[in-house]
């Protein structure tokens, strides 16, 4: 879960769906919808992955409700999370991702910067699900 689900919530999707047993259930939100970043179809491309038709959705968008864990990517998303969380037995864990849309300078400068959250996410989805690495984000 993110601000928008326009960029690093919509990536950790993809990502976690490529790492993952399909079993285990995946979906991505925001506190509210923004528009697709193009940029964020380049770098997953880059490792073979796509959004296909996926537009952002809202929290609220989502078709199941229950869910066993929720993985906030951003300050907002996280108090949202623990609201919406109050009185259910939901996990909800921190994982401040920066974000890449705030990366000024050359094309490839701002490539690079949605590259780094691609990175730190599958670190994060790796260490956390599948337990490779010490579990530090910042290793």
């Amino acid at each position: 879960m993110c601000g928008m689900n326009a960029v690093r919530s919509p990536m950790a999707e993809a990502l976690a769906r490529q790492a993952l047993p399909p079993t285990i259930f995946v979906a991505s939100a925001g506190v509210r919808t923004g528009e697709r970043d193009p940029f964020v179809d380049v770098v997953l491309a880059e490792d073979d992955l796509s959004l296909q038709d996926r537009l952002p959705k809202a929290i609220d968008d989502l078709d199941d409700g229950y869910f066993d864990l929720i993985v906030t990517l951003a300050p907002e998303a996280h108090h949202a999370a623990l609201e919406l969380t109050r009185s259910m037995a939901v996990e909800v864990e921190y994982w401040p991702t920066p974000d890449p849309t705030t990366a000024v300078g050359t094309r490839e400068q701002i490539m690079a910067a949605y590259r780094d959250v691609r990175e730190r996410l599958k670190t994060r989805i790796a260490r956390r699900f599948i337990g490779l690495g010490s579990g530090d984000a910042d290793d």
